[in-house]
């Protein structure tokens, strides 16, 4: 008898301790973990900060403020480390300016889970397995004005987490298509009392696209489709001190499950209807469905704080703070970070530390990046 055993991350994103039936969940979702040190550096932030090579997942619109060239980023990061050692995040990011205005960028985001043995009886040798999921990014950014850039971006998405228990199953990997659509704007230097300032804004609605399936005619699944919106501001102090501060918000445009039927329970009724709702109505839905109504509406935006001071453009400290509500997940935690540059180098750390019951996944892990500026390399 053929058995399809489809894998689930019921730890994924710390929300699984969660005992409210509204908390939002998607296919890929490891699409919305912070794949660089200095963003999760700050608390899980980019949109609205300055540019770098992994600009690509937050904001690709700031590829066109770039003050480098050309710019290559690698990126690991572990994840649960205190459980198993072989799941994990890698990622690398490549962009380059066509000219003053303009820029393209590419980016993969690849997520492993390890080998995996399949056994049909307490006999059997077992068979390995690798489930993983990856996404190929690209973007084009253009400046519209000298303080405003706005991108457009595609994205492959393939998840491979279906795995068959015997040699003859099909086990093809999931697959969609997704869109980003991004704005930045980053004013001239403005001098005030005693310092000069600049200010920073951005948004991006990513991964905008149809929902992910594993088996035909099966349950389809909402992709991570998601609106950040942030603001900062650069405080700089002198030539050779910068401290930047910014805020950010984040909404999954995913519909919110509900007792559709009033049965006082969401069940298999209730599933069905979800199912029959398509992505592009659900991001309008995603605004006014919650069963709360505004004030859980409200409780759905995420928000983070993040702080970076930079020494001689050579050395960094980062903090930040991110906070969900406990109606929707409950990740709560600080962050801290560095960043040390020499020559066309960057390595960049990052610390995580959960104020929240649940339990995050990315709890005592420390997470690398490596960012080259390929313009002085080359």
């Amino acid at each position: 008898m053929k058995k399809i055993v489809t894998l689930v991350l019921v730890v994924f994103m710390g929300k699984v301790m969660a005992q409210e039936e509204r908390v939002i969940t998607t296919a890929v979702p490891f699409l919305t973990i912070a794949s660089d040190a200095r963003a999760s550096g700050m608390g899980d932030m980019g949109v609205a900060t300055s540019t770098d090579a992994f600009s690509q997942q937050w904001n690709p619109a700031k590829f066109a403020f770039s003050k480098e060239r050309t710019g290559l980023g690698l990126s690991y990061t572990p994840y649960l480390e205190s459980i198993i050692t072989d799941i994990s995040l890698l990622s690398a990011g490549f962009f380059s300016k066509i000219n003053d205005r303009s820029a393209y960028a590419f980016g993969i985001r690849y997520f492993t889970l390890g080998e995996i043995e399949l056994r049909q009886f307490a006999g059997d040798p077992g068979r390995p397995a690798k489930p993983n999921e990856v996404a190929f990014d690209g973007s084009y950014s253009l400046k519209l004005s000298e303080t405003f850039s706005m991108a457009v971006g595609g994205r492959f998405i393939s998840s491979n987490l279906k795995l068959p228990d015997d040699g003859f199953e099909d086990s093809r990997a999931a697959s969609s298509f997704a869109v980003d659509v991004a704005g930045y704007y980053q004013s001239r230097e403005r001098a005030y009392n005693t310092f000069d300032g600049r200010w920073r804004a951005g948004f991006n609605l990513s991964n905008l696209g149809g929902k992910i399936k594993y088996d035909n005619g099966g349950q389809e699944n909402f992709l991570p489709t998601n609106l950040k919106v942030g603001l900062g501001f650069d405080f700089i102090l002198d030539f050779d001190n910068v401290v930047s501060v910014t805020t950010e918000f984040n909404k999954l445009l995913v519909p919110t499950p509900k007792d559709f039927n009033d049965d006082g329970k969401i069940n298999e009724v209730d599933n069905e209807e979800y199912q029959n709702i398509t992505f592009f109505e659900g991001v309008f839905k995603s605004f006014n469905d919650a069963p709360g109504g505004f004030s859980e509406e409200l409780k759905e935006i995420t928000w983070a704080l993040g702080a970076e001071y930079v020494y001689q453009e050579s050395f960094m400290l980062r903090t930040g703070y991110f906070h969900e509500s406990e109606l929707k997940g409950s990740r709560k935690y600080f962050t801290l970070g560095a960043g040390f540059r020499f020559k066309s180098a960057e390595m960049d750390l990052s610390y995580l530390f959960s104020t929240s019951q649940v339990r995050n996944p990315l709890e005592n892990t420390l997470r690398f990046s490596l960012t080259f500026n390929l313009a002085q390399v080359l």
